[in-house]
């Protein structure tokens, strides 16, 4: 069962040889807050096999999440994807459970795969210290500083070796 966009499952309807969960949430459960360096595009999307096990509703599959993101580097927005291929997940169950709702376990997988410092592709050259042109789209023209002479004898010393 699915409600409005989460994911709930209900146990006490449950196939006893378990059942597989697909589907996508709704767009604003991953709250990422006011963010605008990492935007959801659309749902987290799940492909999860349900079952019980004892005392345990046992969850395991994939989930993904498509972000638009702004480079870290360069600055410019690119999409991606965040993915979790072996999601699994543990919840005690009792005779009086008869929902489980799985979306902040999935939600919590998807923050955990989010990049640090996203980059729209690993080649990526950022942008100039000095004008802030994007080094991905050409050189730029401002002129390179000129290093400072006076402290150049110290670079050619070498440590001693005790």
């Amino acid at each position: 069962m699915q409600g409005q966009g989460r994911l709930i499952v209900d146990f006490a309807r449950l196939d006893k040889g378990g059942e597989w969960y697909r589907g996508e949430t709704a767009p604003d459960l991953l709250e990422l807050g006011e963010s605008e360096f990492v935007i959801p595009v659309g749902g987290m999307v799940y492909d999860i096999r349900v079952e019980a096990v004892g005392n345990q509703l046992l969850s395991r599959g994939t989930v993904s999440q498509r972000l638009r993101c702004v480079c870290s580097r360069c600055a410019e927005d690119f999409e991606t994807q965040v993915a979790d291929d072996d999601f699994f997940c543990a919840m005690e169950i009792n005779d009086q459970t008869d929902f489980v709702d799985l979306t902040a376990d999935i939600r919590e997988v998807i923050i955990l795969a989010l990049p640090g410092y996203p980059v729209c592709d690993e080649t990526c050259r950022g942008l100039c210290v000095g004008c802030g042109a994007n080094l991905n789209k050409g050189a730029c023209e401002c002129v390179q500083k000129v290093e400072d002479s006076k402290w150049s004898a110290l670079d050619a010393l070498k440590p001693e070796v005790f």
